[in-house]
């Protein structure tokens, strides 16, 4: 995947950049010393990381990300998954919009069986104004006071895959996934990673109970499926949005785009969403592919 700069003023900027770090990247992508490992992230700068392909920065990027272990997961989950689009193929109508409660049902039931979760459209007697929408790319949130677009990034490959999409202005509707770097944990890490953002002021009765809907939604998981790939992800709700205007219904982190195969051109595509009703929370975030024996 290649991203290109769309801002055309930093373009004399990022030459400098590239021709002063060519020789210490090419050092770094050799070197077997992890603390130089660490600056090929945190200390090339993020105008050459966002505004540049890959492989132009680490020449060997490329070859990484053949094997990167999220790639070749996802790949065998969407040859798998075809079943999944197969079998909503007749169910899933070719025009997005609100599905009939007929509709709605079937689908459920087909999701919820062929991925082997329990998932509902309403739970607690709270659902959203629809199921069935137009999802579209979000960016990064920070995650806690001091967060920055760096320390998102594990690798090389995340800066390929998933830095390009950078860190938005604000926080997100319920603020910091944790109140500092100190009690910030694998599980607020996987919670942004795996974000969403739905429309939480359309949702039926929010206006008249604001707090306890504001309550219900934060980190709620939920199940977003591309009914033409069949790619799902399990994610949670971390922002509100986005606005009735952009003509999109939902919007999903980086990483949940990439894995719903919708990363590329526009960035955004039809999905279908359930809550997944995991009282125990027992279902871990992230891709999700048809269990074996549900074909």
């Amino acid at each position: 995947m290649k991203f290109y700069s769309k801002n055309p003023q930093y373009e004399h900027l990022r030459k400098k950049w590239l021709a002063k770090h060519k020789a210490l990247s090419d050092k770094l992508l050799v070197d077997n010393s992890s603390s130089l490992r660490r600056a090929a992230i945190g200390g090339l700068g993020g105008m050459v990381l966002l505004t540049t392909p890959a492989a132009a920065i680490f020449p060997g990027v490329a070859d990484s990300l053949a094997s990167f272990p999220q790639g070749s997961s996802i790949n065998k989950a969407e040859d798998k998954n075809k079943l999944l689009a197969e079998a909503l193929k007749d169910q899933v109508p070719g025009e997005v919009g609100k599905l009939t409660p007929q509709e709605e049902e079937k689908i459920r039931q087909t999701v919820s069986q062929k991925l082997d979760i329990r998932v509902a459209a309403e739970i607690e007697g709270i659902r959203l104004n629809r199921s069935y929408g137009l999802i579209g790319g979000e960016q990064h949130l920070y995650r806690y006071p001091g967060d920055d677009l760096f320390k998102h990034a594990d690798n090389a490959s995340d800066w390929a895959m998933y830095g390009p999409a950078g860190m938005a202005p604000g926080l997100g509707a319920w603020g910091y996934f944790a109140p500092s770097q100190a009690a910030f944990t694998a599980k607020d890490k996987e919670r942004e990673r795996y974000y969403l953002a739905v429309q939480t002021f359309l949702a039926p009765g929010f206006a008249e109970n604001v707090g306890k809907f504001r309550d219900f939604f934060k980190f709620r998981k939920m199940v977003v499926v591309n009914p033409q790939s069949g790619q799902a992800v399990v994610a949670v709700v971390g922002d509100a949005g986005p606005a009735e205007w952009t003509g999109k219904h939902l919007g999903g982190s980086p990483e949940v785009m990439h894995f719903l195969g919708l990363a590329k051109g526009p960035r955004k595509g039809p999905v279908l969403y359930f809550f997944v009703d995991d009282p125990q929370d027992e279902v871990p975030l992230g891709p999700i592919s048809i269990k074996e024996g549900k074909n």
